[in-house]
């Protein structure tokens, strides 16, 4: 059995990945910001895996993102798996205190997970961001909060940015915790797709089948700091590493402000 923490646990992907963690008898920490909904979900995970525990907080707020790493932290002696699944495409409130809604939960709240649980995930644990097949280069006046981005524009640069900061996570911890940034399939069947690009979507089971797979297989165990797109079926080529090095440097600066 392992201690699992995911993101975003109370729809789409993330929900359908921990009823699958469930079901294989893992013990499970939920996230969600809504507490309401949460205990719904817990309950009903619950119904399959009496071990699920619940954490609420709003990822877009990096102090909220540090009290829940802080409360996992003292709350569980191991994290076996950090499964980094929250994510937000469109939305009415792009702005997120000094920086882009998407830069803030899809970059900078994973970042700051893996870097305050660390402590607490064992050399052979794993931390999984999601990824996406849609990334673009990052504008760091943009990560910085100080230019405006459309929609499409702030997903794809926030999905590369955590892409490029793992692979540089991945090669300052080469012992470990396995540490992979993952596209789980293009155009699954979850809301973001639904309210982003109008289409119901694919079969979200093939998102369920990389998430759970890295978090746990052992054919991962040698990708520490790679970026797997499962559209190909394969680990993609690593970045630049002078880009790749001017974006962790500027996100780890960025995280190094937060109490």
């Amino acid at each position: 059995m392992k201690t699992i923490l995911i993101t975003g646990a109370t729809q789409g992907l993330g929900l359908a990945t921990a009823q699958a963690l469930t079901e294989q008898g893992h013990r499970l920490i939920v996230h969600g910001r809504d507490a309401a909904k949460l205990s719904v979900v817990a309950d009903d995970l619950r119904r399959t895996g009496d071990e699920v525990s619940t954490e609420v907080a709003d990822l877009s707020d990096l102090a909220q993102v540090a009290g829940l790493a802080n409360r996992v932290a003292k709350g569980h002696a191991q994290i076996d798996a950090l499964i980094n699944n929250a994510g937000v495409f469109k939305t009415g409130q792009p702005r997120a205190g000094a920086f882009d809604v998407r830069f803030a939960v899809n970059t900078l709240a994973s970042a700051l997970l893996a870097q305050r649980l660390l402590p607490v995930i064992p050399q052979d644990g794993r931390i999984i961001h999601l990824s996406s097949a849609a990334q673009a280069s990052v504008e760091p006046r943009a990560l910085a909060g100080d230019t405006p981005l459309q929609d499409m524009e702030a997903y794809a640069q926030s999905k590369l940015a955590i892409t490029l900061w793992n692979q540089a996570f991945g090669d300052a911890h080469p012992e470990g915790p396995v540490s992979l940034a993952v596209n789980p399939g293009s155009l699954l069947a979850t809301r973001m797709v639904r309210e982003g690009f109008g289409t119901s979507g694919n079969d979200l089971n093939i998102g369920v089948d990389i998430l759970t797979r890295a978090a746990l297989s052992a054919e991962f165990a040698a990708a520490t700091g790679r970026y797997y797109d499962n559209d190909a079926r394969r680990l993609a080529p690593r970045y630049d590493a002078a880009t790749t090095a001017q974006i962790a440097g500027q996100i780890d600066a960025l995280l190094s402000q937060v109490n």
